[in-house]
C-alpha cells in the first residue's frame, strides 16, 4: 500500500486480546455529509477491557466485529469534508461525539437520537443488533490516526480546550446531561455520589459552573475527597461512605430540608444501599439521576416515592449541543478543565495506556493517547 494512502491503528484481533499495530487504507468518506478527522488525542476508558471481552456475553450490548479499532473519546483536526458539509472546514479543531443513530426510526424522527433502536458508540459498543450496521458505516475508533464521522456529530473546540481535555468529554458530557435532567441550576443543591471518580469529578466541576450553591460530594477515598473539597471550599462539602448516616448529614447541612438533586456516578459492583442512601437524602420533590451504571438490583418502595414525589431517572450519554455547551463554558472560564493530570501515551503504547487506566487512581487522572 502507498504510505500516503494508509494509516496506523491499534486493533484487537480476539476478544479481550492485546492491541496490535496494523497498517490500514486511509478512510474514505461514505457520504457527502461526512468528515475525515486526523486524530490528535483519544481518551482511554477504564472499562474498555470488559467491553472488548464482551463477545456474546450480554445480549443488550453489541460490540464491533473483529478485528476492531476501539477508542471512544476522540479529538483532532478536520482533514477533509464531504461535498455537502457546511459550517465545518479543514483545519477546524473538533471533538467527535461518538453517539450514532440510524436517523429514521421512530425515536430519531422524534428528535431523540439517544433512544434510537440502533444507538451505537463509535469505537466502543452499541445497544442492540442493529448496531452492526452502524459499525459498517463508522468503523473507526480513536486508536487510529484518522477517523470518519458525520458532520453533525462534531463539537467545535475553542483554543481554550486542549485535545487532551476534549478527550475527557465523554465523561463530562454524560455528567452535564445528567445534571440538566436533575434540574441543577443557580440556587440548587446537589449530591454527587462517586464524586472522586472519573465521572464524578467532572460532575463536580460542571455543577460549580451551573451555579449550584452547595455540592455534596460522597465517595470512599478520604484523601481524594479532600482534593475535591479544595476545589471550592465555600460550596463543596464531603462525606466518606461508612462514616455515618448520609441523609442525616445532608439535612444537617440544608436546614433539615434535604438536597434538591442527586447525580449517582458510582459504577457497576457498588452495593445498592449506597444509592438507596442517596435517595434518602433527597428533599420532597427531589430527583436522582443515574449515570454511573450501578447494576445491583435496587429495591424501591414506589408508594414512598410517590408520596414524596421523588423521581429516579436514567440518563445515557449527551447530545452534540450539550458537548458544545461544555466547550463554550470552558472558553468562558466558568468550567475549569485544568484540574486533570494527563497521563500521555503514544498510539503504539495503547496496551500500557489501558493498563494505567485500569488502576482507577481517581478522577484527577486522565489517561490519553496522543498523536
Amino acid at each position: 500500500m502507498n504510505a500516503l494512502n494508509t494509516m496506523k491503528a491499534m486493533r484487537i484481533h480476539e476478544p479481550g486480546g492485546r492491541f496490535q499495530l496494523d497498517t490500514l487504507p486511509l478512510p474514505t468518506l461514505l457520504r457527502p455529509t461526512d468528515v475525515l478527522v486526523q486524530v490528535k488525542a483519544s481518551g482511554v476508558v477504564p472499562n474498555l477491557r470488559n467491553v472488548m471481552s464482551n463477545y456474546g456475553e450480554r445480549s443488550y450490548l453489541t460490540v464491533p466485529d473483529l478485528p476492531a479499532i476501539y477508542g471512544l473519546d476522540t479529538a483532532g483536526v478536520v482533514a477533509e469534508v464531504g461535498a455537502a458539509v457546511t459550517g465545518i472546514a479543514p483545519g477546524d479543531r473538533v471533538y467527535i461525539n461518538p453517539g450514532r443513530s440510524c436517523g429514521s426510526c421512530h425515536a430519531c424522527r422524534m428528535g431523540e437520537p439517544t433512544n434510537c433502536v440502533a444507538y451505537t458508540f463509535q469505537g466502543y459498543f452499541g445497544f442492540g443488533p442493529r448496531s452492526k450496521d452502524i459499525y459498517k458505516q463508522y468503523p473507526y475508533g480513536g486508536f487510529g490516526q484518522y477517523a470518519t464521522a458525520p458532520a453533525d456529530g462534531l463539537v467545535k473546540l475553542p483554543p481554550a480546550v486542549s485535545f487532551e481535555q476534549a478527550a475527557r468529554f465523554g465523561y463530562l458530557g454524560t455528567a452535564y446531561s445528567g445534571l440538566r435532567k436533575a434540574g441543577v441550576a443557580a440556587g440548587k443543591t446537589v449530591l454527587i455520589s462517586g464524586a472522586s471518580g472519573t465521572l464524578g469529578l467532572g460532575a463536580v466541576q460542571i455543577a460549580r459552573a451551573m451555579g449550584a450553591v452547595k455540592i455534596f460530594c460522597v465517595a470512599r477515598n478520604a484523601d481524594l475527597l479532600e482534593r475535591v473539597r479544595a476545589l471550592d471550599p465555600e460550596r463543596i462539602r464531603v462525606f466518606s461512605h461508612g462514616s455515618g448516616n448520609l441523609g442525616d448529614w445532608v439535612r444537617s447541612e440544608t436546614g433539615g430540608v434535604g438536597v434538591d438533586a442527586v447525580l449517582d456516578a458510582i459504577g457497576p459492583g457498588a452495593p445498592h444501599q449506597v444509592t438507596l442512601d442517596c435517595i434518602g437524602a433527597l428533599r420532597r420533590g427531589g430527583r436522582l439521576v443515574e449515570v454511573g451504571a450501578m447494576n445491583d438490583p435496587l429495591p424501591l418502595n414506589l408508594h414512598e416515592l410517590m408520596c414524596s414525589q421523588i423521581s429516579v431517572l436514567g440518563s445515557l450519554w449527551f447530545s452534540v449541543g450539550e458537548g458544545q455547551d461544555l466547550a463554550y463554558m470552558a472558553a468562558a472560564g466558568t468550567l475549569d478543565l485544568n484540574v486533570f493530570d494527563h497521563h500521555r501515551y503514544t498510539l503504539e503504547q495503547a496496551n500500557e495506556a489501558l493498563a494505567d487506566a485500569e488502576q482507577r487512581k481517581g478522577g484527577f487522572v486522565n489517561v490519553v493517547i496522543v498523536q
